[in-house]
């Protein structure tokens, strides 16, 4: 993925994102936000999301696996993002995402905070929330993202890459958010971090939850896997393994080492 995220490419005549009404597919029930049925991924011949099926309304909802069981894969099939072809049905708010670009997906309501965070070294702070057209009446305003997040309003004229990796995801999130999502996307939000930011993005997350806001989180961190989301669902060799809770994560070591690697402090 080469330049702009694809999941926030500009609209051509406006230079924001569109808009776009979803009308809702006559067989959606209304409660299930997001469906994903038999979902194949391919690099080439590689078959890296094998059968991956799920689905979520608005509760929290969080995926955990080690390196290369195909996460990313799975955030970036969801949002259409290539290079990876992909094959079987993604529904979002019961229209279907497989075979759509990248931004028509965004902006229907699915924002995305890409693994890495992917922003611009020639933007400052403020070029990046600025960038996203919204209205004054949306929840998400730059304003309102620099009030999320004080510090990044302190640090408004610097550019994205002069930030502290801390700085950068909160940039990248609050990007994310100025989509106005229904849904947001989040591959790996903790890595690089500090334990003392990742806490506090940790509390962030769970704010925005309680105001309504869906969350699919894709982690290796489990402590910020299990404070955000009861659900999580296990990714094995791109697969779906299994599916449990926090609370059974938290409290089986052997299941932390066969599937993270690591056991819990």
């Amino acid at each position: 993925m080469s330049g702009e995220p694809a999941a926030e490419r500009p609209d051509e005549k406006k230079g924001a994102v569109s808009s776009e009404t979803v009308v809702a597919d006559p067989g959606w029930d209304g409660s299930t936000l997001l469906e994903v049925n038999g979902l194949d991924a391919f690099y080439g011949r590689a078959h890296a999301l094998q059968g991956v099926s799920f689905s979520m309304g608005r509760e929290p909802v969080a995926i955990i696996g080690r390196n290369g069981m195909g996460k990313t894969t799975l955030c970036n099939a969801i949002m259409q993002i290539r290079p990876a072809t992909t094959r079987a049905s993604v529904r979002f708010l019961g229209e279907e995402c497989v075979g759509r670009p990248s931004y028509r997906i965004a902006s229907s309501g699915i924002g995305y905070v890409p693994q890495g965070r992917r922003l611009f070294e020639s933007l400052t702070v403020d070029e990046h929330l600025r960038m996203i057209g919204t209205k004054r009446d949306s929840r998400w305003t730059p304003d309102a993202i620099y009030e999320l997040f004080p510090r990044l309003a302190q640090r408004r004229r610097n550019g994205g890459m002069q930030l502290s990796g801390g700085e950068q995801q909160m940039l990248a999130i609050g990007r994310a958010l100025l989509t106005n999502p229904k849904l947001l996307v989040m591959d790996e939000p903790s890595e690089g971090l500090a334990p003392a930011i990742i806490e506090s993005l940790t509390a962030t997350f769970l704010r925005l939850s309680e105001e309504g806001l869906a969350i699919l989180v894709v982690e290796q961190n489990l402590a910020m896997a299990t404070a955000l989301a009861d659900r999580q669902l296990v990714m094995v060799a791109g697969r779906i393994f299994t599916e449990t809770t926090a609370t059974e994560l938290a409290n089986d070591p052997e299941a932390q080492r066969r599937f993270l690697g690591v056991e819990r402090a």
